[in-house]
């Protein structure tokens, strides 16, 4: 079926996206930091029956940035996701998430029994936050969001530019990159310039510790399949990752070698992968 554009007025603010109707399971796609819905585009011709909804994130893509005081959390961003399937009629769905939206996923499965199923591609639970690191943290957040940028953004002549910037920072091929820049940009006069919230670049204010991700990983009822990519992240080291898996009461691993969005640059496998966890 065709890809659809869609919008939503959620308390005043738009929440948009990408659709591809289904006769299969509810699937709602949550991508990753400074991405967009269009992150799960290439995934599309590989899950045929799926009723696919790819959200722009709040300050992502074409949805609205917060409004001024209001913070990009993680309980906001749960909230935000429930909120969205209320609007969509969605009693019961499947979450699909990439990343940080892998990390919001796996979070509202912990908190919500309306996920059925949850698909974790390169994160489960969120980034962890030493103890000793949490005073300097929430310091340097409340010093970064007390300091004016009234800074013009930056306008691209053309979309090379950005597009060779995602290539290099992602490891991500041409058309991939193209599919997120193309979304994540507007048009202003001389060129382009980017959508997306420059708050989502603020330091984290607090995270949390493994052991408050352990106890969130043990609430989780539904089947999870985590995919990761190999080798792994800096930022989310082995045997880290692996290791959260212990803490789900039906979760199962897979592991491909690839980069960071894996699910972008290897779709067919990763899609395999969905088809038969979700079958």
């Amino acid at each position: 079926m065709t890809l659809q554009a869609f919008s939503l007025q959620l308390d005043g603010q738009t929440a948009s996206g990408l659709r591809r109707p289904g006769t299969g399971r509810r699937v709602l796609a949550l991508h990753g930091w400074l991405d967009n819905a269009a992150s799960f585009v290439p995934l599309l011709a590989h899950l045929p029956e799926l009723d696919i909804v790819m959200l722009d994130l709040p300050g992502h893509g074409f949805s609205s940035h917060l409004p001024a005081g209001a913070g990009y959390t993680t309980p906001a961003a749960i909230c935000h996701v429930l909120d969205v399937a209320d609007a969509l009629g969605w009693e019961r769905f499947t979450l699909l998430g990439h990343s940080m939206g892998a990390g919001i996923a796996s979070l509202t499965a912990a908190v919500s029994d309306r996920v059925e199923r949850l698909v974790a591609i390169e994160a489960l639970g969120g980034l962890r936050g030493p103890e000793s690191e949490t005073a300097q943290r929430l310091h340097d957040h409340v010093t970064a969001s007390r300091t004016t940028n009234d800074r013009p953004l930056r306008v691209f002549p053309t979309l090379a530019a950005p597009i060779r910037a995602r290539m290099m920072a992602n490891q991500l091929s041409e058309a991939n990159a193209r599919l997120l820049v193309e979304r994540g940009v507007c048009d202003v006069p001389g060129g382009y310039r980017w959508r997306t919230d420059r708050r989502l670049m603020l330091p984290t204010a607090i995270r949390l510790t493994e052991g408050q991700i352990d106890n969130l990983l043990q609430a989780i009822a539904c089947p999870v399949q985590v995919i990761y990519a190999s080798p792994a992240q800096a930022y989310y080291p082995e045997p880290q990752r692996s290791e959260r898996l212990k803490h789900l009461r039906d979760g199962r691993l897979a592991v491909l070698p690839g980069t960071h969005h894996v699910h972008m640059e290897r779709p067919a496998e990763v899609a395999e992968l969905i088809v038969r966890f979700c079958a």
